[in-house]
């Protein structure tokens, strides 16, 4: 073989190579908690992600390419979390991230994503100092801030005035809840007669509530995640708290799951949400029917978050013109997005531009409706 003859076979070689490269999956991670007593969120997250997923692999990316969703469960660990962000990253070569479930993950998971400068997108990473951590660090998920002044506002308008908090001292999460359930508070001048924290795994939450209910207050605000938030409940109707004093949760509060461990206990907890199922859009009602059809049952706000992320993050993708982490991390800066969740784009500190789409859901009868 002469030279010219050789290095246009050799041309024809890269050229399905590379054609060959164009047509292979595209690498998306995501880091959720899918065991452990969290695991309601985390599965609720995969759930919402795959089904959107489904939808985006039918058309396809960057000229038709699939995209490839490898889980990692961290099991609400923050090592393993770690951990499966450095897989993630060095062994399966992502793109992007979405996850991890909750916000002590992100805030330990943030820093490595960004120092390897891969994008990394919280769907319900709530607490104050999420984006801060660098400009690889993304949510979709409403603050706390943006979400609790509308729920205490609804309360107020039924005549609280007085509240007492607890909170789970030992998550970033519940911290920084109760921090914004606080300042809320006190911004709504409403009179805070007492304050008591718990662990994230206590089961005995008496001490506290006796001492609450001597002081008779309107209102108990609660910022923790379900599992506590679900004992609280519990330990308070034995302990005789009844209809005349509103429960309030956070964003830990919000999961069908606060109704099958609670029960009649969770009747009238109000709880901010930027969705709820019922909205009355187009795209909301087939994605709610899509995902019955799917698994056999209602989405809940995590599905319905981590459904429309999918979405904007394969649009970025697309829009990004390649599968590069830097790419794909401007195009989430360019994102216009209309979804379950209602128009979306990002702040230049890449949370939620709008908060314009917050309700106040009520648990009755084990489900979350719009509060009255």
């Amino acid at each position: 073989m002469n030279r010219r003859h050789f290095v246009a076979a050799m041309a024809g070689v890269m050229a399905l190579a590379g054609a060959a490269r164009a047509q292979e999956p595209v690498q998306l991670g995501s880091i959720e908690i899918l065991s452990g007593p969290n695991a309601a969120y985390g599965v609720a997250i995969k759930a919402g992600l795959e089904l959107a997923l489904d939808e985006v692999n039918a058309k396809g990316v960057l000229g038709g390419r699939k995209i490839n969703l490898i889980v990692e469960d961290s099991a609400a660990n923050k090592d393993q979390a770690i951990n499966a962000a450095r897989k993630l990253i060095g062994r399966d070569k992502v793109v992007a991230i979405i996850g991890p479930t909750l916000s002590n993950e992100m805030f330990a998971v943030g820093p490595v994503a960004n120092e390897r400068k891969i994008p990394i997108l919280g769907t319900s990473t709530t607490a104050n100092g999420i984006t801060a951590m660098g400009d690889y660090v993304f949510r979709t998920s409403l603050p706390e801030s943006d979400v609790i002044p509308v729920t205490l506002k609804k309360a107020m308008d039924r005549g609280v005035k007085t509240i007492a908090l607890m909170y789970a001292n030992d998550d970033a999460f519940s911290k920084s809840g109760y921090d914004v359930m606080k300042s809320a508070a006190e911004k709504a001048g409403l009179k805070i007669v007492d304050i008591e924290s718990f662990g994230s795994k206590d089961s005995d939450f008496s001490a506290q509530l006796t001492k609450i209910k001597q002081l008779k207050p309107d209102a108990v605000g609660i910022s923790a995640l379900v599992e506590p938030v679900s004992g609280v409940l519990l330990a308070a109707r034995q302990l005789g708290f009844g209809p005349e004093t509103l429960f309030i949760g956070g964003n830990g509060s919000n999961s069908p799951k606060l109704g099958e461990i609670a029960g009649k206990a969770a009747d009238g907890l109000l709880v901010g949400s930027p969705w709820f199922v019922g909205k009355p859009t187009a795209v909301n009602t087939k994605f709610v029917a899509d995902f019955q059809k799917k698994y056999s049952k209602e989405p809940d706000q995590f599905a319905a978050q981590a459904y429309d992320a999918m979405k904007i993050m394969a649009a970025a993708i697309d829009r990004a013109g390649a599968a590069e982490p830097a790419m794909v991390r401007d195009a989430l800066m360019q994102t216009k997005f209309e979804g379950v969740m209602g128009p979306f784009s990002f702040t230049t500190g890449r949370d939620p531009a709008s908060a314009e789409g917050v309700v106040v859901l009520v648990m009755q009868n084990g489900k979350f409706g719009i509060a009255p």
